[in-house]
């Protein structure tokens, strides 16, 4: 006679766990699941990598052929007989400035190239530098004019100002060199850029150039 124990333990057929059987064709369709969920990775992971690759390779071409603005710096500056008092009889202003190209594969046009010598934000002269030009890539020009006569516009009055600052230690001017320029990559032109460089320049007592403007890289921007 079976205890009440025995009888707890016992299970009936319809209580006992039923072990299923796959069919072949279940395990066929899971293998081929897995296959295929496999080679979605592997297309997935071989069209990444190589997107990452082509991004690289297009930021490595856009830095290599984006380009750079030319960069001038001014080396010398002066105005002659500054400590006369009549120095205005005769002025003049004597300048030499470098443009450089400092792009590896890429030339640039200047359509034609003004200088002009401001004081206190006023025009007092202006002189043609370039006509026509093209600077190959990583060149430097040496720029240099002299504005004298018609060519610069200093007054008795303007000269005084010179003189009460100069009494001061110093004079401030600001040579700007403007410019239409376009880029040459290869055979193609950019779009023509109305360019203009600012060079802020002091002379001293006797109108050279003070060493803190000397060799000095003027700002470049473009309108």
């Amino acid at each position: 006679m079976n205890t009440p124990t025995q009888l707890a333990e016992t299970k009936t057929p319809e209580q006992r766990p039923i072990k299923r059987h796959h069919t072949p064709r279940y395990y066929a369709q899971r293998v081929k699941d897995s296959l295929t969920t496999r080679v979605s990775k592997l297309i997935c992971a071989v069209f990444l990598g190589l997107l990452f690759i082509v991004g690289i390779i297009t930021f490595i071409l856009w830095l290599s052929l984006r380009p750079h603005r030319p960069r001038f710096f001014i080396h010398h500056f002066s105005i002659l007989g500054l400590g006369l008092d009549n120095g205005y009889k005769n002025p003049e202003i004597v300048f030499n400035v470098t443009a450089r190209n400092s792009n590896l594969n890429i030339g640039i046009y200047y359509d034609s190239m003004v200088g002009s010598v401001y004081y206190k934000n006023q025009k007092i002269g202006s002189t043609p530098l370039l006509d026509e030009y093209y600077e190959g890539p990583k060149t430097t020009k040496v720029l240099t004019a002299a504005l004298s006569g018609e060519t610069l516009n200093v007054d008795r009055h303007r000269w005084m100002e010179f003189s009460q600052e100069r009494s001061k230690g110093a004079v401030g001017f600001r040579l700007e060199i403007s410019s239409t320029i376009r880029f040459r990559i290869s055979a193609w032109d950019s779009k023509r850029h109305g360019m203009h460089a600012n060079c802020d320049v002091s002379v001293g007592r006797d109108g050279l150039i003070l060493p803190s403007s000397k060799d000095v890289r003027c700002p470049v921007y473009f309108s």
